[in-house]
Order: structure tokens, then sequence, then C-alpha cells
């Protein structure tokens, strides 16, 4: 199509601009690259390092209570009142029946006594007294034997039973302990990772804009030269070429918001708190 007279000088002009703007490449490093990351925040980072540090620290916790469990077992069974038995039992339940002996002395000196005012020392009713209080004796004697051990064993029963009571409540506490530090950890580690990835988020959406920025600097004068030709061509009577399309991107603080909350939402699943 030819150009109209009062069209060609503006005609030269466009094609001059276009010739200068399209023999220059586009520098793209101004608008890409790992300059537009934003980097790691420092929250992001302190989340990181608490978790590394606290990988395994409630496992002094944890062997604690696996001791205590060990030392239960220790108070269950048939033989589990045993360390509990008193060391002096023995000599009680001997000095105790020593001095029944001495005390059951005095009653065999009165049956003695008995049968002498009576003429019948020596006597067969006196040593049928002296048998019967004798038999007695020993039946007392077996008895309160028995009824001491019977209340060494009874305690020591119980004191057993306190005991495996409180190395059960002593290992729940060190369970309760493991447990507490895990969740304290967890918490610590996903606020510090979401509010890190806040923080990032921002930092993104100004390097978005920053990018887009230079990228709309970048490409400007194509888009400048594409109206320039397509108001040439609208004045000489032809058919306007197709418009130049400058590159979209999105809203920088909606990409980095969503970023910053992919990112939180993974700090609280690798380290949400247990329960």
């Amino acid at each position: 199509m030819a150009v109209p007279g009062y069209l060609e000088d503006t005609a030269k002009d466009f094609a001059a601009q276009a010739t200068k703007a399209y023999s220059v490449p586009v520098d793209t490093t101004t608008f890409t690259g790992r300059q537009f990351v934003a980097g790691e925040d420092p929250l992001q980072t302190s989340a990181i390092n608490l978790a590394q540090q606290g990988v395994g620290s409630y496992q002094p916790y944890l062997t604690a209570a696996q001791a205590n469990l060990t030392n239960m077992g220790g108070l269950t069974g048939a033989q589990a009142y045993q360390p509990f038995m008193s060391p002096y039992q023995t000599e009680v339940i001997d000095e105790t029946l020593r001095q029944y002996d001495q005390s059951r002395l005095g009653g065999q000196q009165s049956i003695r006594d008995a049968a002498v005012d009576a003429g019948g020392f020596g006597g067969g009713r006196e040593g049928a007294m002296m048998g019967q209080y004798n038999a007695d004796t020993l039946a007392n004697r077996a008895g309160l034997r028995a009824q001491m051990l019977q209340g060494g064993y009874e305690n020591a029963q119980r004191a057993a039973s306190q005991a495996f009571q409180q190395q059960g409540t002593l290992g729940a506490g060190q369970m309760g302990l493991s447990n507490f530090q895990r969740t304290g950890l967890g918490a610590d580690v996903s606020a510090l990772g979401q509010l890190g990835s806040l923080r990032q988020g921002q930092t993104q959406a100004m390097l978005g804009a920053d990018q887009q920025a230079a990228q709309t600097a970048a490409y400007e004068p194509y888009g400048r030269l594409s109206q320039y030709g397509t108001g040439i061509t609208g004045l000489a009577g032809g058919m306007a070429p197709m418009q130049y399309q400058a590159p979209q991107a999105q809203s920088p603080w909606a990409s980095a918001l969503g970023t910053a909350l992919g990112i939180g939402g993974l700090y609280t699943q690798m380290y949400k708190p247990t329960v």
C-alpha cells in the first residue's frame, strides 16, 4: 500500500524508531533472575534452627519413662514384696519371742508353788498342769511368730504396691513432660514459620512489583511503536495491524500471599503440636 505524501515523513520516522528499537535485543536480566525471589526470612531461619535443635530433645524424658517402666517390672509378681521386708525383722521377732518365753517362766513357777502348797509336788496332777501350760506356751509362741511374720509381709506388700504406683505416676509425668516439650516446640516452630512466611510474602510482593516495573519499562518502546504504527495505518486508510500485547503479570501481592499461605500451612503440618 502506497503511503500518502503527507505521511511520508511520519512513516520514515516510524521506520527509523522501529529499526532502532528492534535492532537491540531486550535485556531480560533487568526483570528476571534470582534477584526477584525473596530470600529466607530471619523468622523462618529461627524456626528451622529451633526445629533442628528440638529433634530428639524429648528423648531424655522418654528414656526416664522407659526406665521407670522397667523398674515397675520388679514390683510385680510373687516376690515383689521381698525388697521391702524390714532388714531387722528377724531380730525383732527373736527379741519378742525371747521376752515372751521369759514371761512364761513365771507361770511355770506358779504351778510348782501351787503343787508344793497342796502337797502334790512332783505328782501327776502337777505334771499334767505343767504339760498343758507348756503346750499352750508353744502354741501361743507359734501364733505370735506367725502374726509378726504376717504383719511384716503385709507391710512389705503395701510398700511394694505404693512403690509401683509411684513409679507409674513418675513415668506418666515423664511422658507428660515429653509431650509438653514437643507441643511447646511445635507451637514455637509453627508460629515463627508462619510469621516468617508472611514477611517473606510481603518482601516477595515488593520484588514482584519491581520486576513488573522493570518488565514494563523494557517493553514500553514496543507498545508505543505499536500504537504509533496503528495510528499511521489508520491515517493512510489501511487495515490496522494487530495491536501489541504487553506481557501480563498477575498481582505481585496475590502471588506472594498465596506463597506465604502455602509455606505457612507447610510449617503448621510439619510441626503441628500434638495433643
